[in-house]
């Protein structure tokens, strides 16, 4: 069965590591055309094949790798993949992002994606060469890193590889992509419990299909213009790179400082993008096809290495109270050794540290501003030796075992990533409810409208915030399934000409007026179908682009829509697995204590927000989505299990917390006999 649809290559590769046995996955070109692909495609498969209440640590989970229709073309930052799974983290749906070349590989192999099930008996490489697939040892590779694992292999072939970290299933493991992370919720934990070290693609010339191949040039012809004449895609991130954020996020008080104490970091300059480039930049790099080329290449000890990107700089930097970029630079290599997410390194380092300034965790080394055993600490967390063991727990779950719950900064057990929410509460609103928890982009990224896009609006207002993070969410997970960046997302915002703005004047004054007022306009997205907004807006060249390659009229209404179907399904998927309305939830620091004790806004109203947010949505008051709504998305195959949600009482809830807590006593079980001796 292939696709009638330019942008898919029309089948996906499917390997058991059990068995051994290699299939066609197929998906139907309803499923394409509702969910694109990418992470919302990758949603839809694992609610059809995985059942409820199966341990992430299990060789019943699987992994699935989604490219979008845009990947492998040529749009502009079209490099993306994306791969889903159960969480180790949450214990709900994981989702994690990549650029690099393993998408485009798979589609020149011929392929859309990956699906992975089982487990090996033994470390298994998977190798890809066109339609020829092979499980290969891999026992040579086992407890190398993982620059030693991908080291010889050559340009051509596209890599993902665990380390250390991935084989002791830590909860926070990496997969890396070359140098690029499938970073965040645990993937590599999933993959070292297969036994999967290490997967290559290679071979195929398969060119992507395109309905309109002339449509589809000139649209990625305006759209690459677009990208080039934007402030912030033009400018900032090819001069600076994310790391260019740092400043912005230390002046707007929303760059973490000392676990979330504070929002602003007295030491900034020196680990900041300007620095950076100044001092240590040797280069920019990026992805294939990206006119921004945001990437880093940097010198490091006589060596060009992979610079660390914002989120790295303020969780390795302010959040542990360090102020050395150095360090910085060396304890992201080390991460990407070992295979380890650097945003939830730092996070949990963050919370070890005020563990042990309370006299919690006894560990000299740990404190606030003290870089020394911070390299060593990051392998003892990737080999699970001694207080690494527990550190590879995460945040969430090390604060639980040393009696303060409250200092571990996350939502749904993932750690925050290195936006400080008092300063921004819309974004704060997105971490609780993002699908695979402290998310600023699964969140929507508000903070781009609150505090650093061209323009912004009251950070600390809770007006028309839920109205602009279901706007925003939906749109990043849209833009997302397509195979597209999230920085794409900028030109969203137009800059106006400085004569025009000041940013303490009155025209600021009038566009926060406007934001505010958006809430009137934005209040019923939940009910709207998606033949709504039949139109291709210059500010969102997607559409226009998706609807030449596809062959169908993808408008605005139609690719908000697919977004919001998956965003709803990841929803569905975490209800189902036992996540409930009251893990919506930020730490009470960020809700109950103010920032600024001059500003009584200077907190996340969760409590004012999160309601007005279901009722946007279309979402009861327990935040699970309504049967109109489903029907007006077309995903009448989960109406049934939403309407058991609807009317689970008490009982039912108490049995689904019970299966959940049944799957712990699973992960735990897998953890005891995986703890290996990885040489160091």
């Amino acid at each position: 069965m292939t696709s009638k649809l330019g942008g898919y290559m029309g089948k996906m590769l499917d390997v058991n590591l059990t068995t051994g046995k290699v299939e066609n996955y197929w998906i139907s070109d309803d499923d394409r055309q509702r969910f694109l692909g990418g992470k919302a495609l990758a949603a839809k498969i694992l609610w059809d094949e995985l059942p409820p209440g199966v341990c992430p640590l299990s060789p019943e989970n699987i992994m699935v790798f989604t490219t979008g229709p845009l990947t492998g073309t040529g749009a502009p930052c079209s490099a993306r993949f994306n791969l889903s799974t159960k969480s180790v983290a949450t214990g709900g749906i994981a989702s994690s992002n990549c650029g690099g070349d393993l998408g485009i590989r798979l589609k020149q192999a011929g392929w859309d994606g990956l699906i992975v099930r089982g487990a090996a008996k033994q470390p298994t490489h998977l190798e890809i060469d066109g339609a020829k697939v092979r499980l290969r040892s891999a026992r040579k590779l086992w407890g190398k890193n993982t620059e030693e694992v991908q080291a010889g292999l050559g340009r051509k072939v596209a890599t993902a590889a665990i380390g250390q970290a991935g084989e002791n299933l830590v909860r926070y493991a990496a997969i890396m992509v070359g140098e690029r992370a499938l970073g965040r919720t645990g993937v590599g934990a999933v993959m070292g419990q297969k036994k999967l070290k290490l997967i290559t693609v290679t071979g195929g010339d398969h060119k992507v299909p395109a309905s309109d191949e002339t449509g589809l040039r000139e649209s990625i012809r305006k759209w690459t213009a677009i990208l080039k004449s934007h402030p912030t895609t033009g400018e900032q991130l090819p001069k600076y790179g994310t790391a260019g954020l740092l400043t912005g996020t230390n002046a707007t008080k929303t760059l973490p400082t000392e676990n979330f104490r504070k929002g602003s970091f007295k030491s900034w300059e020196t680990i900041s993008g300007e620095y950076m480039t100044e001092n240590v930049l040797v280069k920019n790099s990026g992805c294939r096809a990206c006119p921004i080329r945001c990437g880093r290449v940097v010198e490091y000890q006589k060596r060009e290495i992979k610079g660390p990107e914002y989120e790295t700089l303020g969780m390795l930097g302010p959040a542990i109270g360090n102020s050395s970029l150095e360090h910085v630079i060396e304890w992201n290599y080390l991460c990407d050794l070992y295979g380890l997410d650097t945003i939830s390194t730092g996070g949990t380092l963050a919370c070890a540290m005020e563990l042990a300034e309370r006299g919690l965790l006894k560990d000299d080394g740990l404190r606030f501003g003290n870089p020394e055993g911070i390299s060593e600490m990051i392998r003892r967390i990737a080999l699970r030796e001694g207080i690494g063991n527990d550190l590879a727990e995460g945040a969430m779950r090390l604060a639980q075992k040393y009696g303060a719950p409250e200092l571990a900064m996350h939502a749904k057990g993932l750690e925050l990533a290195a936006y400080e929410p008092r300063g921004a509460v819309g974004h704060g609103l997105g971490y609780a409810t993002a699908n695979r928890g402290g998310c600023h982009l699964n969140g929507g990224y508000l903070v781009y409208l609150e505090a650093l896009g061209p323009i912004t609006m009251d950070p600390h207002t809770t007006k028309a915030k839920p109205e602009l993070v279901v706007m925003q969410q939906n749109l990043m997970e849209a833009i997302s399934a397509c195979g597209s960046c999230i920085f794409t997302s900028y030109p969203v915002i137009p800059q106006l000409a400085p004569r025009w703005y000041n940013p303490h004047g009155l025209t600021a004054a009038a566009v926060d007026k406007v934001f505010q007022g958006l809430r009137f306009v934005l209040v019923s997205q939940g009910r709207l179908g998606p033949g709504a907004l039949p139109i291709h807006p210059p500010f969102l060249p997607h559409t226009k682009a998706l609807s030449a390659l596809m062959g169908q009229n993808i408008h605005m209404g139609r690719f908000l829509a697919a977004g919001e179907r998956g965003f709803v399904l990841e929803r569905l998927f975490n209800l189902r697995e036992g996540l409930v309305s009251a893990d919506d939830s930020l730490p009470p620091r960020l809700t109950d204590e103010l920032q600024d004790p001059s500003n009584p806004d200077s907190r996340v109203r969760l409590d004012v927000m999160l309601p007005r947010y279901y009722k946007v949505r279309d979402w009861d008051a327990r935040g699970i989505p309504s049967e109109r709504l489903l029907r007006k998305l077309g995903m009448e195959f989960a109406l049934g299990m939403a309407t058991r949600l609807r009317v689970d009482n008490s009982p039912h809830r108490a049995r689904r917390m019970a299966l959940r807590a049944r799957e712990e006593e699973s992960v735990q079980e897998q953890l005891k006999g995986a703890r290996t001796a990885a040489p160091r």
